[in-house]
């Protein structure tokens, strides 16, 4: 029996979108139909790269019967306005993270959702990334016993533009939002209290606009777990990613990725000959393509995806509390 395929509205053309566009080429079952942007010359841009047609109309791109689902990859600040566009279009719906960047226009936005359900997926691409999905596989089966520590590394290889800074909402509602929802998506559970703390070394700039560029994060969790954050604007040697999970019953890691994943031992040295992948473009490529599967299957097969609005609702929730506790110096209970 032949699968069923979905065509799809890519919305947005920047940065995000020229991820998307080439997974949704890749997998068999997903086509893409049009690419939407006000910008129509980008739209142009992008459709001629990866295919269908360009639209600024937001309305028409809804309508089209070729569209069977929607890929929100546009600013932060517009996710709303399309979730809900799309929602009321009946149109199956997966969104870059984050939903928004206050829970009063998330709360609205889950309200439109309840009155006009649809599949609703959200990107939280890292929990697809095959060495991640392993670890939770791990937690889940008992391997490593009660679970007491969960430790997330995360180092972006040099600062963003201070424009992206600016409209980003802050480190932990752009950045550490990722560390917040893999952790609880191992652990199973959500932290009762957060305490942060932050600072500035790398970029004055970000200093200057009320951000941070190095931060480190405790959640503590109802079970007595506990959960490491550090994550750092800057690091001369790539993108360092990693992952540990220690138990009573033992302990797993994730080592990082490189393009030569030999370590080659001799008389003199031990030597790694490959430097980190760069960036998360390189390191997480593949999880944005099982992600784009997960939403696909959720559709086909009539449930819900397993990253939800409401687990988004949850990591915002957490990193606006974390944001709190940098400032304030205090342990801060996440409003959930």
């Amino acid at each position: 029996m032949a699968e069923i395929s979905l065509g799809i509205a890519l919305l947005g053309s920047g940065r995000m979108a020229h991820v998307y566009g080439p997974k949704i080429n890749t997998h068999p079952n997903l086509r893409l139909e049009i690419v939407f942007n006000p910008n129509v010359t980008s739209a142009n841009r992008a459709a001629a790269a990866y295919g269908g047609r360009a639209s600024d109309d937001i309305e028409a791109t809804l309508a089209d019967p070729a569209v069977d689902a929607v890929i929100i990859a546009t600013p932060t600040n517009t996710h709303v306005e399309y979730i809900e566009a799309a929602a009321r279009a009946g149109k199956p719906i997966y969104c870059e993270k984050p939903l928004d960047q206050t829970l009063e226009r998330v709360d609205a936005c889950l309200e439109t959702l309840n009155q006009n359900p649809v599949p609703f997926m959200l990107g939280f691409n890292r929990r697809f990334d095959p060495d991640n999905s392993a670890v939770r596989r791990a937690v889940a089966d008992g391997e490593l016993g009660q679970i007491n520590f969960l430790m997330s590394t995360s180092r972006e290889p040099a600062p963003p533009p201070i424009e992206y800074v600016k409209a980003s909402g802050g480190y932990f509602l752009d950045a550490q939002i990722h560390d917040i929802d893999l952790l609880c998506w191992i652990a199973g559970e959500r932290p009762e209290r957060v305490f942060a703390a932050g600072s500035c070394v790398f970029d004055e700039s970000i200093g200057a606009e009320g951000d941070v560029d190095l931060a480190m994060t405790t959640l503590i969790m109802p079970s007595g777990a506990l959960a490491h954050i550090n994550n750092s604007r800057a690091c001369v040697y790539g993108f360092d990613q990693r992952l540990e999970v220690f138990g009573t019953e033992g302990m797993v890691q994730t080592s990082n990725q490189r393009d030569d994943p030999l370590i080659r031992w001799n008389g003199t040295k031990t030597e790694a000959k490959s430097s980190l992948k760069h960036f998360f473009l390189e390191r997480y490529d593949a999880s944005f393509y099982h992600a784009l599967d997960e939403f696909y299957r959720a559709v086909t097969e009539a449930r819900a995806p397993s990253a939800t609005e409401h687990d988004g609702r949850a990591a915002l929730a957490i990193a606006l509390a974390c944001a709190r506790s940098r400032s304030s110096g205090e342990a801060v209970a996440p409003d959930y």
